[in-house]
């Protein structure tokens, strides 16, 4: 797994699951004991000690679930709820990539990312072409909106932090897609 597909793997992750899912506990102990930055390929570590001091599981559970959780959520997670597009067209994309889906919506921010990260990881011809059209056609477009209501949204410095660092990763991404 290269930094592309470990960056987007970890933020999916922490976007697409509640931290005290035990799929995320590995990575939540990363961050909480502060490991996180010696496996973290970007310049970041100002951000990543701040996510780290903001890592009371308690606490950002209790953020996740207002923010993204039932029908009161604070912030929308898909695509479909920011744009005109449908979730339908991301995973007729993705399935024409061969991506094994769930039933699951697959225009969530996190689930994009998990994706950019498994198209990464395929290493198929076309691979970098389909990065770029997932993040400027699926991704980017709406982002900014998305991380904005985190930021504004968020009661722990956990999830301001993490909309930040997933803001500067995001451009540091696409530009490498560009470079490749």
């Amino acid at each position: 797994m290269n930094e592309f597909s470990i960056i987007c793997r970890i933020l999916g992750t922490l976007f697409n699951r509640a931290p005290q899912d035990p799929l995320l506990q590995p990575l939540m102990t990363m961050v909480a004991e502060g490991k996180l930055k010696q496996a973290w390929p970007l310049e970041q570590n100002a951000l990543l000690d701040r996510l780290q001091q903001n890592c009371e599981l308690s606490v950002i559970e209790s953020d996740y679930q207002v923010l993204f959780v039932g029908e009161s959520a604070k912030v929308a997670i898909c695509r479909s709820d920011y744009t005109d597009g449908t979730e339908h067209e991301v995973r007729q994309f993705l399935i024409a990539r061969g991506m094994p889906l769930s039933d699951t919506a697959v225009d969530q921010f996190g689930s994009l990312l998990l994706a950019a990260s498994w198209l990464e990881d395929q290493a198929a011809e076309d691979e970098v072409q389909a990065q770029i059209i997932l993040f400027d056609e699926y991704l980017l477009p709406w982002c900014g909106q998305f991380l904005g209501k985190v930021e504004a949204h968020a009661t722990s410095g956990f999830y301001r932090t993490l909309a930040i660092i997933s803001r500067e990763a995001l451009q540091v991404l696409r530009e490498e897609l560009e470079s490749e």
